[in-house]
């Protein structure tokens, strides 16, 4: 138990209370683990990856993941750390998204069924009575949920908070009566609504749900937590070739934390990799997870046999090229090319057709559009001024030049956007 409790508790951030779930650990029963999901948008990164994993190491201890996937308060809206109220969903947007959701949840969590249960809270909730609804929001004042801090700041700002907002918290907490939930599941940022179900529970007579917050996963800007809205975050469906490239591109004070976040590896390891500096530190993590999230299920341990698994040499960490699975050699590749200024061999390609064409020619802005590398041809001819914008290797100077297209072009954006372009 003692083995148990030092795995699980590596890299969180506040388990409360910490002898409660020693103590449940030590029932020998399987535990119900609670993770709740509002899939306001339908791609997963590897922030959702932290917690997931977490859970992922309930399930090897042998206990029972439970997914929640907020159909129906997704409607309302989760306010934590919003500066403004959330736009509300439609049942079938949240249902949609969680199609996508659940999908990518499996890369890291394992499916059978004695350790993953998969639940809509609309099961539950959307027949509540209007009584229930009342002696839920009765166990907690006004003055409470003021002291949550985006309440708080909001609030004092004087920014609206609709009162839908407040009945947010009751209803995640509604979740962990329904399933009657052991331990749940979440970010620093949600603890408030964790400990809302601690005390729901105990209204409704269960024993209290243990509270395990993990660390929120500071983005690629190196200041936020990643987002997509933010565009700093790293897709768990990116292609290989683009999470490699992102996990290099890693600011290097977060490499402590992307190791014990992401990995397994232990502190005496990282130490070692970290040592050898930041080159072959981001190596070493870079490879490790294009790895893992390149196949269909994410190994159980992300550690150094793993590592050496892959056909690389753990004593030279991120310096030789190893063997390791194809895609990643490729995209490790491929970023080395880039990173010299060479043009990759692998791009995507995109035929011209011939309505574009005028005596073999097409002004250039609409080349780069017609490409996909710009939205619109405004947009290629401000990149253009910038210097931002090549064709074959070469700045284009004029927005308004004309380019000639008998055979194959490789345009490119900034430093590692490519796309060879042909004539039908």
């Amino acid at each position: 138990m003692e083995d148990a409790f030092s795995w699980l508790k590596r890299g969180s951030a506040e388990i409360i209370p910490e002898e409660e779930l020693k103590a449940k650990l030590a029932e020998g029963r399987p535990l119900t683990v609670k993770l709740g999901a509002d899939p306001t948008r339908p791609d997963l990164h590897l922030g959702h990856a932290v917690v997931l994993r977490k859970m992922r190491q309930f399930q090897e201890l042998g206990h029972k993941v439970v997914l929640i996937i907020g159909d129906f308060t997704g409607m309302i809206g989760d306010p934590s750390g919003r500066s403004k109220t959330r736009p509300p969903l439609t049942l079938e947007e949240t249902r949609e998204n969680a199609k996508s959701y659940v999908e990518q949840a499996g890369k890291i969590l394992r499916q059978e069924p004695h350790l993953f249960e998969l639940r809509y809270n609309s099961e539950w909730l959307e027949g509540l009575t209007f009584k229930e609804v009342v002696r839920l929001t009765s166990l907690l004042t006004v003055a409470q949920m003021l002291e949550r801090e985006d309440f708080k700041k909001r609030y004092e700002e004087g920014i609206p908070i609709s009162l839908h907002e407040f009945l947010y918290p009751f209803a995640q907490a509604y979740d962990s009566v329904a399933i009657r939930a052991d331990v749940e599941m979440g970010g620093t940022d949600q603890k408030f609504n964790l400990l809302v179900g601690r005390e729901v529970q105990r209204a409704y007579g269960q024993a209290p749900q243990v509270c395990f917050l993990m660390p929120l996963l500071v983005g690629l800007d190196g200041r936020e937590k990643m987002s997509k809205s933010l565009d700093n975050y790293i897709g768990l469906t990116d292609p290989p070739e683009v999470m490699f490239k992102k996990l290099m591109w890693v600011p290097d004070p977060l490499l402590p934390d992307y190791f014990r976040l992401l990995t397994d590896l232990t502190e005496a390891e990282i130490g070692e990799v970290l040592a050898q500096g930041p080159v072959p530190a981001h190596r070493v993590l870079a490879r490790l997870l294009t790895a893992a999230y390149s196949e269909p299920l994410l190994p159980p341990r992300l550690d150094r046999a793993y590592y050496e698994g892959l056909g690389y040499a753990w004593a030279a960490f991120g310096r030789d090229q190893g063997v390791g699975p194809e895609g990643v050699r490729e995209a490790e590749a491929r970023y080395d090319q880039v990173a010299k200024g060479a043009i990759p061999e692998n791009l995507p390609e995109v035929e011209i057709p011939p309505s574009e064409l005028k005596e073999g020619r097409i002004p250039v802005a609409r080349l780069f559009t017609l490409a996909g590398l710009t939205p619109s041809n405004a947009e290629a001819k401000r990149l253009i001024k910038n210097r931002g914008l090549r064709i074959n290797g070469e700045v284009v100077e004029d927005p308004h030049l004309e380019v000639e297209l008998k055979g194959p072009l490789v345009l490119q954006r900034g430093k590692d956007r490519f796309v060879r372009v042909r004539p039908l």
